[in-house]
C-alpha cells in the first residue's frame, strides 16, 4: 500500500487528508512483446480530437465512444514510451505507460463529484524487470475514487477494477 499526501486549498487555508491507495503489482506470464501486442489489440486507441465536437454535437461523440469500447468497456487514451526515454541516459528498457479508461464510464462519476477527473483516465505501466519478469502495474481505481465518500462514485470505480484486471488477464494470454 502507498499512502499519498492530498492537499487542497479552501479559502487561503490548506487542508491534509490523508488518503490510502492500494497498488497492484501483477506478474504476467506472457512476454513484454506479447503481453503489450496483446493489450493494444483488445482495447482500442482514442484519436486526439474525438471530442471536438463534444458542445455543438455531444450525440455524436457518445456513438463514436461507445463502440470504440468493445467488450473491454476501456479505451487507450495514450501510450508513453518510457522505457524508450530512458535511452537518453544508454538505460533504454521495455516499459510503456498506458493511459487507459472510458470517458462515458468518467462522465457517470464526475457527474457525482467532478474531483473525479483528477483520476480518470487510469495510468498503468507494463514493464519488464531487471530480472526478465513482466508485470502490469496500477493504482486500483476504486481506492483512487473511494477517497471522494461517495457511494455512486465508488461503484463505478468498483467495475472499473474489474475491468481493468480483466483485460491485463485477457493481454496476458499465451497464444
Amino acid at each position: 500500500m502507498i499512502i499519498k499526501l492530498v492537499r487542497f486549498k479552501l479559502y487561503n487555508e490548506v487542508m491534509k487528508k490523508e488518503v490510502i491507495i492500494s497498488h497492484q503489482q501483477i506478474l504476467l506470464s506472457s512476454s513484454y512483446e506479447d503481453f503489450t501486442k496483446n493489450l493494444e489489440a483488445i482495447v482500442r486507441s482514442l484519436k486526439p480530437n474525438f471530442a471536438e465536437n463534444i458542445i455543438s454535437d455531444p450525440e455524436s461523440v457518445r456513438k463514436y465512444l461507445e463502440p470504440l469500447a468493445g467488450d473491454s468497456g476501456l479505451i487507450i487514451f495514450g501510450i508513453e514510451h518510457h522505457g524508450d526515454m530512458l535511452n537518453i541516459y544508454d538505460k533504454r528498457r521495455k516499459a510503456k505507460q498506458y493511459i487507459i479508461g472510458n470517458p462515458l464510464i468518467a462522465i457517470q462519476m464526475e457527474v457525482h463529484d467532478i474531483r473525479a477527473a483528477l483520476y480518470a483516465p487510469l495510468r498503468m505501466i507494463a514493464y519488464e524487470s531487471n530480472e526478465g519478469e513482466v508485470y502490469a502495474e496500477y493504482d486500483l481505481p476504486s481506492s483512487l475514487f473511494g477517497q471522494f465518500n461517495n457511494n455512486e462514485v465508488l461503484k463505478v470505480a468498483k467495475g472499473l477494477d474489474e475491468k481493468l484486471l480483466n483485460v491485463i488477464k485477457r493481454a496476458d494470454q499465451n497464444e
